[in-house]
């Protein structure tokens, strides 16, 4: 070695004081000189150096935020926020690609078979299961972090439903457009998937968040059984898509939104108990 790092630059680049280029001299001739190395020892505060490597550990054992998350940050939703968002099990790819294949082979089917039914009689059960999935000890393996989170119970539950409707939604609008010959019959689904989300939310405190959506998509399905039958029996269309059936659907809903709201305080209490 022809030169080495003077004291005083040691001392700075102890201190974190100095600057580029000469920082980056230093770097590399303390890899290669070990005297240089034997004096910066010398130099250094033992608990400054601790406090160093402390923070280097945080740093390194911190959790990177994905895309998402730090897109959500940069649209400033605070960082524990979009932290519980993007932890959200049916936001992940392997619940996405799974509907998206499911709408895929409905929508195949109904150009089979010439009838919009089965897909109608699917769609709502989407959103339903996929809010259901959000929220809960049983279903959500980020369920203890969001119980300690900085959040209303409540309001932690509106930002993953809005997270989940905005996606199952937007996927079964998506799967409406290959289904141009219905008109507007084929958005027959919005009004019921609205009813049977708010209503599975609206029970959830009191029966858990399985059997709550698991009895709602039960009366749903018995529901489109029973006006199946009416209409072999010559009724006419399917009771829930008509124009009654939808104006009863909006009115489930509607109600259903107030129960949700008058237990509101119940989802800091709900710890899973009643499932």
């Amino acid at each position: 070695m022809t030169w080495h790092v003077a004291e005083d630059d040691l001392r700075a680049y102890v201190r974190g004081e100095l600057t580029a280029p000469l920082l980056w001299s230093a770097d590399t001739h303390l890899a290669a000189c070990a005297t240089c190395r034997a004096l910066l020892a010398g130099v250094t505060d033992p608990v400054a150096l601790d406090a160093g490597w402390e923070r280097l550990d945080a740093e390194l054992d911190a959790p990177r935020p994905g895309w998402f998350e730090s897109l959500l940050v940069r649209a400033g939703i605070a960082d524990h926020t979009a932290r519980l968002l993007t932890a959200t099990p049916v936001l992940r790819r392997s619940w996405l690609a799974a509907v998206v294949f499911l709408l895929l082979a409905t929508v195949g089917v109904v150009h089979t078979a010439g009838s919009p039914t089965l897909f109608l009689a699917l769609a709502p059960l989407l959103p339903l299961a996929g809010v259901a999935l959000s929220y809960g000890p049983a279903l959500d393996p980020t369920y203890e972090m969001a119980v300690v989170a900085p959040l209303h119970g409540f309001r932690l539950l509106m930002i993953r439903t809005l997270a989940v409707l905005a996606a199952g939604l937007g996927l079964n609008g998506l799967a409406t457009l290959a289904l141009p010959g219905y008109g507007l019959r084929a958005l027959a689904w919005l009004l019921p998937a609205l009813a049977l989300t708010a209503t599975g939310l609206a029970l959830t405190p009191r029966l858990g968040p399985v059997l709550a959506p698991s009895l709602v998509g039960g009366a749903w399905i018995a529901v489109l059984l029973a006006a199946q039958a009416a209409q072999e029996r010559g009724a006419g269309s399917l009771a829930p898509f008509t124009a009654a059936g939808q104006g009863v659907a909006a009115a489930v809903a509607a109600l259903a939104a107030g129960l949700l709201f008058v237990v509101r305080d119940r989802f800091d209490l709900f710890n899973g108990s009643a499932e």
